[in-house]
């Protein structure tokens, strides 16, 4: 199969964020879909290597800040590139707070949402919450950015080495001949079968 098909499938980019007690955290994700609006229900899908997935499984409470084509790839870098378990992803990062008391992002975003978690299903290497829509807010009038306009115009182009392999997903070079079958990207998260050769 050539796994590059999926890349076809349209789908935004969001900063997942969560709070438990005094820590607030976020990642990116990629999988928010809305499944009924009357009553507004999302799914969201977190890997559960992520800090914001076990607050997430914790508090039963998120929130979705809809990156806008405003985004800049720092915002990527921020809150994807590096764990919540080693930094302070939200120490003097300006953010507001919604009414669950949970921050979002409002730089290069469009809007957020908010969420109540009322079920999970266990995925593996993720899992999927439904959740009821319990506050949102638009905060600008610019375009959601798409995973095919974030890998054009937004992701930053991998630097040339000689050999090795690079993810598709976040440029991440393993500098290496040969690529383990069953290698995880150490940034992303993505595994083998996101990598091409340099």
């Amino acid at each position: 199969m050539d796994n590059s098909v999926m890349f076809k499938i349209s789908y935004g980019l969001y900063v997942l964020t969560a709070r438990d007690d005094e820590k607030a955290n976020g990642c990116i994700i990629n999988t928010l879909q809305q499944v009924t609006a009357t009553p507004n229900k999302v799914t969201i899908a977190v890997n559960k290597t992520n800090l914001t997935h076990d607050m997430i499984m914790t508090t039963k409470k998120f929130n979705i800040s809809i990156l806008s084509e405003k985004a800049t790839f720092d915002i990527f870098k921020h809150f994807g590139f590096q764990s919540g378990k080693n930094v302070d992803k939200f120490d003097g990062y300006p953010a507001g707070t919604g009414k669950n008391g949970v921050p979002y992002i409002k730089k290069g975003t469009n809007g957020f949402l908010s969420g109540d978690v009322i079920s999970s299903v266990d995925l593996g290497t993720h899992t999927l919450f439904l959740a009821n829509v319990t506050d949102g807010e638009n905060l600008s009038n610019d375009n959601s950015v798409t995973y095919d306009y974030y890998q054009k115009h937004i992701k930053e182009a991998p630097q040339k080495k000689s050999k090795g392999w690079v993810c598709r997903i976040c440029g991440y070079i393993y500098e290496n001949e040969n690529l383990p079958p069953d290698f995880i990207c150490p940034i992303c998260k993505h595994g083998a079968a996101d990598f091409e050769r340099l």
